[in-house]
């Protein structure tokens, strides 16, 4: 099974989409409504605050979680022991921001905000009955106003060598939240585990966006939506030179919002996090 690419102005490109969902918890769009030029603006600006000292005024508060996460604190995902090669910031429209990077994070995050109310429509129209029947509410009314909803901004630094053993950019993990929106990143790497246990790279040419079911939503439909394994692998040859700038925007419901009859989105967050030894 391949990824395909899916043209979002196709007549049947919603259809398509949810039918890539179900099957391998991906969908890769192109020619999508999100400003490529903004993104990619987003891209040269933060790649100079990654590589500045200004970040270390902006380190992160654990009570808040909004701010700046060094690579020495990096994520080690879950089931593995050695830390992610990466560093990256949290942003929220309420959290600390940059005063000279404000603008366009902020016009980003709304943009890709409305995308996924969007596409949330799109997967609730394409829901089989029984499945859009254990919905607690529509899915796009979940993240209306959601002070969750996490737009991280991730720096893969050039390989050095001196990497730890076994440390990969990100390690094979799955997401917690609904879905997860995300612009095709500056440099290759992203790859997805299929059915059958086989790792495949997720297309990946710039100006597509990719969007993958988080275990929220694969909650909320009893499992009809997979969350599926994915990893950043390291680059190779001339590319273990160049950084890498990411922009996942990870989309969660209200805390009150119910996901199934075991869990709100607020018990699963809380769970998830104490599992990864967060909070």
């Amino acid at each position: 099974m391949k990824l395909e690419t899916i043209d979002y102005r196709a007549a049947d490109s919603a259809q398509q989409f949810v039918t890539s969902l179900h099957e391998t918890g991906f969908g890769v769009l192109s020619n999508h409504p999100i400003e490529q030029a903004l993104v990619e603006k987003i891209y040269q600006e933060w790649y100079a605050f990654f590589n500045s000292d200004e970040k270390q005024a902006y380190l992160f508060k654990p009570e808040t979680q909004d701010g700046f996460f060094p690579a020495s604190i990096s994520e080690t995902a879950k089931g593995h022991s050695v830390k992610d090669i990466k560093e990256y910031f949290h942003v929220y429209p309420w959290g600390r921001i940059p005063d000279s990077l404000r603008d366009n994070i902020l016009a980003y995050y709304q943009q890709a905000n409305a995308f996924a109310a969007e596409l949330l429509g799109w997967i609730e129209q394409y829901s089989p009955k029984e499945v859009a029947d254990k919905y607690s509410i529509q899915l796009s009314e979940m993240i209306n106003n959601s002070q969750k909803t996490l737009l991280r901004i991730l720096h893969y630094p050039p390989m050095s060598g001196n990497e730890e053993l076994g440390a990969i950019r990100a390690a094979a993990h799955e997401d917690i939240n609904l879905i997860t929106i995300l612009p095709a990143a500056n440099e290759p790497g992203l790859q997805v585990k299929n059915k059958s246990g086989e790792w495949m790279d997720v297309p990946s040419d710039f100006g597509n966006i990719i969007i993958n079911i988080g275990d929220m939503l694969q909650e909320a439909s009893g499992g009809y939506f997979p969350s599926t394994s994915h990893r950043v692998i390291n680059p190779e040859g001339t590319d273990k030179t160049k950084s890498r700038i990411s922009l996942p925007l990870f989309l969660h419901p209200n805390p009150e919002v119910v996901l199934s009859e075991r869990h709100t989105a607020d018990s699963y967050l809380m769970e998830r996090l104490r599992e990864l030894g967060v909070i």
